[in-house]
């Protein structure tokens, strides 16, 4: 349940929380039109930024970086402090936005231990990245055009050979993919503005030397599942599990994710994207059959994500997630946020909701209203509106988006036809088990098997 200060929760943002938001909203408009253009307004924008900051830490080098690019001297050295100055405004808000949930759900969380280990990487490829980076914010968005784009490409497929570096050249290459595809931006009558910013900044960010996500430490126990966030695009789909990790040895259990993902066409869509993840029979089938993990070994990111390793887990007993919620949930100890994931939109708790009333795209808690995000039910599995609207039970991830909080479902337990049932959202992680469903998938055909037939002959050729 959310607690006695869920009223205080959905009342608003905390006090500052606005005003941040919108000198983050000065400064992308500054991107958009780019640092080479800087009228007297968004000259002002970048004080602004600076302005906001002056009382910490990184207020005197965020000052200087302002004037300085108000000036035309736009230096990488300048970059990163601004970059560095938008990304902590962000994860204040973040700070306060969780804080607050925390409190309303009675949660623990773990302190973040900076990590004194810092590994060595290839310094040339990270300046490469810091002045296509350069080159973009003086351009701005609107004056990205191909060869712009293209300046990028040496540099990415370097940086794509390096494992260490590999989350970096991920989040640049979907930057460069995005940009190119949208060329000629100026063209373009809305641009995504935050979301670009937003890579921009963490691409830039992780362009420095640093240890941004600190190491791993190998965990064994017991893994008890609570439900999986699907993430589907046309090129790409993500599984992410939420879990209660009880480690071996007695010690207090944890709060953990740990993800799945696979290249796709969008031809493969709804319960066939399960199959491009068949290399992980054990994960999916405690999905589909609802059964704890015993795991080995497996490493835990001090950001509470665990590196799925499929040869080091085996499948255990039974363990419906509504009841591990209710016993182990409230107890659990939340993971700390690292630096560059303190951001709003990252933020995404399981939550136990029961003792409400369903009304269209809401829950009613008592006269507290709790809105649904019903857009991101996925259609790989057998949760719909429908379900959500019957239901009177709720596992989900509380989330902040546009200004307030949401429930995303996982599962629900509702009744139809006066018979009560379940559903989650990787219930068909094996396959459909709605016998409609099953027609009509073999109807269609397996598509996965289809294209994967196809791929092997011409590589035969």
């Amino acid at each position: 349940m959310l607690g006695v200060q869920l009223g205080e929760l959905l009342a608003g943002a905390p006090a500052g929380v606005d005003e941040a938001l919108d000198v983050v909203t000065g400064f992308d408009d500054a991107l958009v039109h780019g640092f080479a253009r800087l009228g007297e307004e968004r000259a002002a924008a970048l004080a602004a930024l600076a302005g906001a900051l002056a009382a910490t830490p990184l207020g005197e080098r965020a000052g200087e970086a302002a004037e300085k690019v108000a000036a035309g001297s736009v230096s990488d050295e300048h970059l990163a402090a601004l970059a560095g100055g938008r990304a902590a405004l962000f994860g204040a808000v973040h700070d306060a936005l969780l804080g607050r949930l925390d409190a309303a759900l009675g949660r623990s969380r773990a302190a973040w231990k900076p990590s004194a280990a810092t590994a060595e990487v290839a310094g040339n490829l990270l300046g490469g990245c810091r002045v296509w980076l350069r080159e973009l914010a003086i351009a701005g968005w609107r004056g990205v055009d191909h060869d712009l784009v293209s300046a990028s490409d040496q540099t990415l497929d370097a940086l794509l050979a390096v494992p260490e570096l590999r989350g970096a050249a991920v989040l640049l290459d979907g930057l460069a993919a995005e940009l190119r595809a949208s060329c000629p931006v100026a063209t373009m009558e809305r641009l995504p503005v935050r979301r670009w910013a937003d890579l921009w900044t963490r691409g830039l960010l992780l362009s420095q030397a640093g240890a941004w996500h600190g190491g791993a430490e190998p965990v064994s126990g017991r893994l008890l599942l609570l439900g999986a966030d699907v993430h589907e695009h046309g090129t790409v789909v993500r599984v992410q599990v939420h879990a209660i990790l009880e480690p071996a040895g007695g010690s207090p259990s944890r709060l953990v994710r740990t993800s799945l993902a696979a290249a796709k066409v969008d031809t493969i869509a709804g319960p066939a994207v399960w199959r491009l993840m068949s290399g992980y029979p054990v994960l999916l089938g405690a999905l589909a059959g609802h059964l704890s993990v015993e795991i080995t070994d497996m490493p835990l990111l001090r950001g509470g994500d665990l590196v799925w390793k499929e040869e080091r887990a085996r499948a255990g007993e039974a363990a419906d997630p509504f009841a591990t919620a209710r016993v182990r949930l409230g107890e659990a100890l939340a993971p700390a946020v690292p630096p560059l994931d303190r951001h709003p939109v990252r933020i995404a708790e399981p939550v136990l909701v029961e003792g409400y009333t369903a009304d269209g795209g809401s829950f009613d808690l008592g006269g507290h209203t709790l809105d649904v995000d019903l857009d991101r039910l996925p259609a790989c599995g057998p949760l719909t509106p429908e379900l959500v609207a019957a239901s009177s039970s709720c596992l989900g991830l509380m989330r902040w988006d546009g200004g307030r909080w949401l429930l995303q479902p996982l599962a629900v337990q509702a009744t139809v036809k006066r018979k009560p049932v379940a559903a989650h959202n990787g219930d068909w992680a094996l396959g459909p088990t709605d016998p409609k469903v099953v027609k009509a998938e073999a109807r269609a055909g397996d598509v996965v098997a289809v294209l994967r037939e196809r791929a092997g002959r011409l590589l035969r050729r």
